[in-house]
């Protein structure tokens, strides 16, 4: 009994001895991490716009075009087994984000990937931390969608947490709101105002949760899904927009009313993690009819690069698409998660569309593809209409800090 005992006090010693060099090491990558960070500069934007928190919403006043860029799984691991690759994330960020000097970053979730056996670290707040630093160096305006990835049930930190590091008061360039009254965190909204006052794009995001109680190491791909108190707050913001437009717009001049008749009913667009049911529906009917328009669904453009289901969603059907429909505003529906994919689809008159991700993690041999690897330029008009582009990281514009590595830029099926 005593010899028994013996072994496993051994076992366990020398497991927590593992477990402190481990955080020790991950402690001193961190601090070469922000230190790599540090090197890059501010971005130099001409016509800089502040953003102003009023009635907890944030709104940017313009009368010029206003630029969104969307960023998704970017997945820094923030262990001592993803440095390289953390740094690749980093250097494609930075490069991008100070060429195109967008307006408003949104990032639709994944940022972390503290997954042990590929990042050497369970510690999911390193990511979270080297990844605000990195946005506050650049100093654009920036909010977070979370994704499945950013608290793993075996992180050290749930979505709480995590929502309590973005919604830092310290951190001068962050627009994230936690909304703690909702299921999720994080769901929120931005707009964007003319000089007369009128609202002439919302930007709504829209926490897609992680797994089901089912599943809550996502082994079986079981995703959650949003919920009715979620859609209910969607649905009673637009409408508090459109009174809100509607209140100004009676205070316009005739010709003011003539120029802005179309912003009574101001236009929106959507982002979140993981793509609604709606996505699969339209791409297995357009996959079904060869790509070619369909009464509902019209392919737009890119690539279907994952395999089996394809189209990797929550199994529960709900009400959100249904009330985008209704309500009449929003124009599109963002979302990531699935790497490689990065098709857009119009389905019942609504864009949906995949972000070109950065993960230089996820999949096996992912870092050595980039036909994947980018952001989507999301610009909208002061009429409140939006353009889609998407734009590859290995274009000869972005000239990142540190050299950029060499991939192949043919399109590559997960294997």
């Amino acid at each position: 009994m005593k010899k028994a005992l013996k072994i496993i006090g051994i076992i366990l010693a020398s497991l927590a001895l593992i477990f402190g060099i481990f955080v020790a090491v991950n402690q001193i990558g961190e601090r070469q991490m922000n230190k790599y960070i540090d090197t890059f500069s501010p971005v130099e934007v001409e016509e800089s716009l502040t953003p102003t928190l009023v009635g907890g919403e944030y709104y940017f006043t313009t009368d010029r075009e206003f630029r969104v860029m969307q960023l998704t799984d970017v997945h820094i691991g923030g262990g001592f087994l993803s440095v390289d690759e953390d740094k690749k994330a980093i250097n494609a960020v930075a490069a991008m984000i100070t060429e195109e000097k967008p307006d408003l970053v949104i990032v639709t979730g994944d940022i972390s990937f503290a997954v042990p056996y590929i990042s050497g670290t369970i510690n999911n707040a390193i990511a979270h931390r080297l990844f605000i630093r990195l946005m506050e160096r650049l100093g654009v305006s920036w909010t977070v969608n979370f994704g499945n990835h950013d608290s793993e049930a075996y992180n050290y930190y749930g979505r709480a947490t995590v929502s309590e590091m973005y919604a830092n008061e310290a951190l001068e360039h962050c627009l994230f709101i936690p909304d703690g009254d909702l299921s999720g965190e994080g769901n929120h909204v931005i707009n964007v105002k003319n000089s007369a006052g009128l609202i002439t794009e919302s930007f709504y995001m829209i926490d897609t949760h992680s797994y089901t109680d089912k599943d809550p190491l996502g082994i079986k791909w079981d995703y959650d899904y949003v919920k009715e108190d979620q859609i209910a707050w969607y649905a009673a913001k637009v409408e508090a927009h459109k009174a809100a437009n509607a209140a100004v717009f009676a205070t316009l001049s005739e010709e003011q009313k003539t120029a802005y008749a179309d912003l009574l009913a101001p236009k929106s667009l959507m982002f979140m993690h993981i793509p609604l049911t709606e996505v699969k529906v339209a791409y297995d009917e357009s996959i079904a009819n060869g790509k070619k328009e369909t009464e509902n669904v019209k392919w737009l453009e890119g690539f279907d690069g994952e395999t089996d289901e394809v189209v990797y969603c929550s199994r529960t059907d709900v009400d959100l698409f249904e009330t985008v429909l209704e309500k009449g505003s929003t124009q599109a529906l963002f979302y990531g998660h699935d790497h490689l994919n990065n098709f857009v689809l119009e389905y019942k008159g609504i864009r949906l569309s995949y972000g070109y991700s950065i993960d230089y993690l996820a999949y096996s041999g992912i870092d050595e593809q980039g036909y994947h690897r980018g952001c989507t330029i999301i610009t909208c008009a002061p009429d409140g209409d939006a353009t889609i582009k998407h734009e590859n990281y290995y274009q000869d514009k972005y000239a990142p800090l540190y050299e950029k590595e060499i991939v192949n830029l043919e399109p590559y099926k997960a294997e």
